[in-house]
């Protein structure tokens, strides 16, 4: 079944929403109910359905309704929304090799659920798709890396977390006698654990560490997605060596926990979500129910379109939104200096590889993407809050690729990146308004 496209009439809509927000009670909170299972329990038919979550062409669907799947812990807003003003302009065609298409079919061409593009602070260009519009709640999958990156800083900013240099045990000790004993906050934040942990979905007779993590954690929610960090070795020495772990930030989700003494949700609520001025809620997924589960903070988080941007201008604008300093100016930096995978001596990807990621470098949670100086929080299957510092540009796109490793998964990344470098050039030379 093909679902109609859904681009409204933009313009129209934000009045209208400006208008609503000028008699709205400003410090009204908006929330979503928490959903919870009963007992905890996760019935086989619902257990089935997040097995094959990731899978096309359901993906399209299951990747903005994740609140139907799963437990959620609500991150309400409130107060008066802050404005993105805009000026919407006709966005250039995409030229992939030979192959010249309009924007619009580019979108089509790439899986795009929404797409939005700012310049200078002012929305360019918002779209939606697939039964979706500007309400809708879409799955981050690994941006949320970038926004627990995001709570970290604002942690160690307000003095929770002491020292990024400090060993994780010193918030987390029944971390001491496994692999992450000795590792730093830093060396989690860079993936740069040493912690033997494979970033493979091995679903066989012998399921791999992370496909074990995923059936017991996210589908059947009998342990916390941080359960097994105790129970791991070593493989390197901590910080000589880069390794994707969904799993460290899993343990910084937990040190965060630890040191606010408050449940993920709550803390990224008071300091991040409403001092922001968010338009709507966001929520996230988690591996239990309240009280037992935690947040499931490297990989399920969820909101709308327009607030993933608002979390990539807070960024370009170095930690300041909405008349505040959100994030440290020095965090930003930190964050977005970005460390080279590849380690001195390392031979580098194989030709076969096409991943352009794999040839990239990693700050604290979030990728780099070329030599301009952009960088990105980074989704499975074509999820992006990227930043452009030099052109001022921030674009959102939230996809539904097919399923990592697929070649037409590898040919939207590839031509979801080259479009970008079209709509940065664009940027950098369309007429201010």
């Amino acid at each position: 079944m093909v679902f109609p496209r859904k681009k409204a009439a933009l313009a129209l809509a934000s009045a209208t929403l400006a208008l609503a927000q000028a008699f709205a009670a400003p410090a009204l909170a908006q929330t979503a109910p928490p959903h919870v299972l009963p007992n905890g329990q996760v019935p086989p038919n619902l257990a089935a359905a997040r097995t094959h979550m990731l899978e096309a062409p359901e993906n399209m669907l299951t990747f903005h309704t994740m609140d139907q799947l799963f437990q959620t812990r609500p991150v309400p807003r409130s107060g008066p929304i802050a404005a993105l003003p805009r000026v919407d302009q006709a966005l250039p065609d995409a030229v992939l090799g030979t192959t010249k298409m309009t924007e619009d079919q580019w979108e089509d061409r790439t899986f795009t659920n929404a797409l939005l593009v700012m310049r200078d602070g002012r929305i360019v260009h918002e779209s939606y798709r697939n039964n979706t519009d500007a309400s809708t709640h879409y799955i981050s999958f690994s941006m949320a890396k970038s926004i627990t990156s995001i709570m970290v800083g604002i942690a160690v900013n307000q003095g929770f977390i002491k020292s990024i240099d400090q060993p994780a045990t010193d918030y987390v000790p029944e971390l001491k006698g496994s692999g992450y004993d000795g590792v730093t906050i830093r060396q989690l934040l860079q993936m740069r654990s040493g912690v033997d942990y494979e970033e493979r979905y091995d679903f066989g007779a012998t399921p791999s560490v992370a496909a074990k993590i995923f059936l017991n954690a996210i589908v059947a929610n009998t342990e916390r997605f941080a359960d097994t960090a105790p129970r791991l070795g070593r493989k390197w020495k901590p910080g000589s060596h880069f390794n994707y772990s969904t799993l460290d930030t899993s343990v910084l989700g937990w040190i965060l926990e630890r040191a606010t003494k408050q449940p993920l949700a709550t803390y990224m609520t008071n300091t991040l979500w409403q001092p922001m001025g968010m338009e709507s809620y966001g929520f996230w997924l988690a591996d239990g129910a309240p009280g037992v589960g935690r947040e499931l903070n490297g990989m399920g988080y969820n909101a709308t379109l327009r607030d993933f941007a608002r979390l990539g201008q807070m960024m370009l604008d170095e930690g300041k939104f909405n008349g505040r300093q959100i994030l440290p100016a020095d965090w930003v930096h930190q964050a977005t200096a970005m460390v080279p995978n590849a380690d001195p001596g390392t031979p580098p990807p194989p030709a076969s590889v096409t991943d352009p990621f794999a040839r990239s470098g990693y700050g604290f949670q979030w990728w780099k993407v070329d030599d301009t100086g952009a960088y990105t929080a980074l989704g499975l299957q074509g999820q992006f809050i990227y930043v452009h510092p030099a052109t001022r540009t921030v674009i959102v796109k939230l996809s539904f690729f097919p399923p990592e490793g697929s070649d037409l998964g590898n040919r939207a990344l590839e031509e979801t990146l080259a479009y970008f470098k079209t709509l940065v050039n664009w940027s950098a030379t369309a007429p201010k308004p």
